[in-house]
């Protein structure tokens, strides 16, 4: 099964503020480390709802989530480009 039908659903702007708060944090603390990408995929949510606020669908939940959740992945990407961790 693929997933490719979910790149529709990412926004760079959601992401890019998401990856924004993870980093700082991340900077700020190790204790939240676990809860870094609950905490993205909430704020990735309420920023696409204030987006398209106020025509809410299942569509707009999931481009939110998935967006804050994809700049985990962002972060971990660009660690291993700049060669950290």
């Amino acid at each position: 099964m693929s997933i490719d039908f979910l790149a529709e659903y990412f926004v760079p702007v959601i992401a890019g503020i998401c990856l924004c708060v993870g980093f700082v944090i991340r900077s700020i603390t190790d204790k939240l480390d676990k809860y870094i990408p609950c905490i993205v995929a909430v704020i990735g949510l309420a920023l696409a709802l204030w987006v398209a606020w106020p025509q809410i669908t299942p569509a707009v939940i999931l481009a939110g989530m998935f967006s804050g959740l994809a700049s985990t992945g962002l972060y971990e990407a660009f660690l291993r480009l700049i060669g950290g961790r």
